[in-house]
C-alpha cells in the first residue's frame, strides 16, 4: 500500500515540509532506509542519520530545526514516537483489513447474521444465533461459538476460540490460538477431600478498542461477566480467572496470572509474571515491577510496588540495599558476637 505525505500528516495531525505528494510504502530505521520509506526522530543521539538518510520521509518533532541541509522531506509533529507508533498501527489495521472473502471449507450456522466486507478463512466455524459486525476478519481455524457477538472491525486470528455466549467490542484484535470463556477454575471442596465441579455459566466481555495476545486465556464468570474494558492491551500467554475486571486502558504484559473476582483499575501498567490474589482491588494507575506478587487490596492510586509480595519501589530498594550485604553483615555480627564472648571482667 501506498500513501502521500499528506494522508500520513492527516491521520498524525502533523505538517508537512518539502513535498506532501511524495508516496511511502513501507517503514524503516532511518539509518538504513531507502527511497520509499518513512523513518522518524525521536532521540536526538540519533540525529546525524538525518542529514545522511535515504528515506523518503522522516518524522520529526514540531520544534526540530536542521542544522545543516538535508534530502529528505519532513513530517513535524508533536510527539514523534507517539505519532510513529500511531502510524504503524494504522499500516497493520489496513493490511489486516484487507483481507474479504469467504475460504472453502467453512462453517456457518444458518441465524447467524455476518455484516459486509468481512472474511472468513477456511476452516472457520461461526455458531447458532451469532452477530458479526462489518469488516470483521474471522481466520482460519477459528472457532465462534453460539450466541457470541462481535463488532466491527475486529480481527481473530488463526485458531482463536470464543466460546458460547460471550461479547467482543469494536476494532479488538485476538491473536491466535487465544481462549475467550473458557471454564473458571470453581471447584467445592467435599468432606471426602474431592472436589465438586462448580458451573461456571457467565460469559466474558471485551469492550471496544481491546487487544489480547497470543495463548492468552480469559475464563468466564461464574454468573455475570468477567469484562475486559475498553483500550486494555493484554500481552501473550496470560491467564485471566473467572469474574475479574480490568479497567480501561490498562496494559498487562507476558506471563501474568490473575485471580478469580479481582477488580482492577483503569491506566494500570503490569510488568510480566506478576501474580495477583484473587477477591481484590487494585486502585487506578497502579504500577507494578516484572515478577511482583500482589496479595491484598491496594487503594492508593499511582502506586509503584516490587517484590514478593509487592510493596513501595522506594522501599523496595532500601530493603534490597541491605539484602544484598546480609553476607557482610552476618560476618560482622560474628565477629562481634566473638569479641562479646571474649570479654572478661576486670
Amino acid at each position: 500500500m501506498e500513501f502521500s505525505l499528506k494522508d500520513i500528516s492527516a491521520i498524525l495531525n502533523g505538517e508537512v515540509i518539502g513535498d506532501e505528494t511524495v508516496k511511502v510504502n513501507h517503514v524503516g530505521k532511518i539509518e538504513e532506509a531507502g527511497i520509499g520509506a518513512i523513518s522518524f526522530l525521536s532521540n536526538p543521539k540519533y540525529e546525524n542519520h538525518i542529514y545522511d538518510t535515504n528515506a523518503s520521509a522522516v518524522i520529526v518533532s514540531e520544534d526540530f530545526e536542521p542544522k545543516k541541509e538535508i534530502n529528505t522531506s519532513l513530517i513535524k509533529v508533536k510527539d514523534p514516537y507517539t505519532s510513529f507508533t500511531t502510524l504503524l498501527e494504522e499500516y497493520s489495521r489496513l493490511e489486516s483489513l484487507k483481507q474479504t472473502g469467504v475460504e472453502e471449507p467453512s462453517f456457518v450456522k444458518d441465524n447467524a447474521k455476518i455484516g459486509e466486507g468481512g472474511y472468513r478463512g477456511a476452516f472457520s466455524y461461526i455458531g447458532d444465533n451469532c452477530l458479526i459486525g462489518d469488516n470483521v476478519k474471522i481466520y482460519p481455524y477459528a472457532y465462534i461459538g453460539d450466541n457470541v457477538h462481535i463488532g466491527d472491525n475486529t480481527i481473530i486470528h488463526p485458531g482463536v476460540k470464543i466460546y458460547k455466549n460471550c461479547a467482543i467490542g469494536s476494532h479488538c484484535t485476538i491473536h491466535a490460538n487465544a481462549v475467550i470463556g473458557s471454564d473458571g477454575f470453581g471447584f467445592a471442596p467435599q468432606e471426602d477431600g474431592s472436589y465438586k465441579t462448580i458451573p461456571q455459566i457467565g460469559n466474558v466481555v471485551l469492550e471496544d478498542h481491546v487487544c489480547i495476545g497470543a495463548n492468552t486465556v480469559i475464563d468466564c464468570a461464574t454468573m455475570g461477566s468477567t469484562i475486559i474494558h475498553e483500550g486494555v492491551k493484554l500481552d501473550n500467554l496470560i491467564q485471566v480467572a473467572h469474574n475479574v475486571e480490568i479497567g480501561k486502558h490498562t496494559v498487562i504484559a507476558a506471563q501474568a496470572g490473575i485471580s478469580g473476582s479481582t477488580k482492577i483499575g483503569d491506566y494500570c501498567t503490569f510488568g510480566g509474571q506478576v501474580g495477583i490474589g484473587g477477591h481484590i482491588k487494585i486502585a487506578d494507575k497502579t504500577a507494578l515491577a516484572a515478577k511482583t506478587g500482589v496479595i491484598k487490596s491496594i487503594k492508593k492510586s499511582g502506586e509503584v510496588l516490587v517484590g514478593q509480595p509487592g510493596i513501595d519501589v522506594k522501599k523496595y530498594f532500601k530493603s534490597y540495599a541491605v539484602y544484598k550485604n546480609l553476607p557482610e553483615i552476618l560476618k560482622r555480627i560474628e565477629q562481634l558476637e566473638e569479641k562479646v564472648i571474649n570479654l572478661r571482667p576486670e
